[in-house]
């Protein structure tokens, strides 16, 4: 990594602790056994890795540049943008 990169790595962990706090998680609800309701499939979610090529509904097609635990942040050019999991409008190229 050259200088120049330190300011963006910077801009991302204060973009992502900035954001951390607003995520927002439903949670799953809970299936009886006596339910005659099949419980809800598990959500299958995509993994993402530094680097990845992305298309986003919203933003467009992007570059993933931070990968953390529950979120991933993505490159959309103009912007950064901490997008957190399940991906809903996120896919990989």
């Amino acid at each position: 990594m050259g200088h120049c990169d330190q300011p963006v790595h910077s801009l991302i962990r204060v973009v992502g602790h900035i954001l951390e706090g607003m995520t927002t998680s439903t949670p799953r609800r809970r299936h009886f056994a006596a339910s005659p309701f099949k419980a809800d499939p598990e959500p299958v979610i995509e993994q993402f890795e530094s680097g990845d090529l992305v298309s986003h509904d919203s933003f467009g097609l992007g570059r993933v540049v931070n990968k953390e635990t529950a979120a991933v942040t993505v490159d959309f050019g103009p912007r950064l943008v901490r997008i957190a999991s399940p991906f809903p409008k996120l896919s990989k190229l």
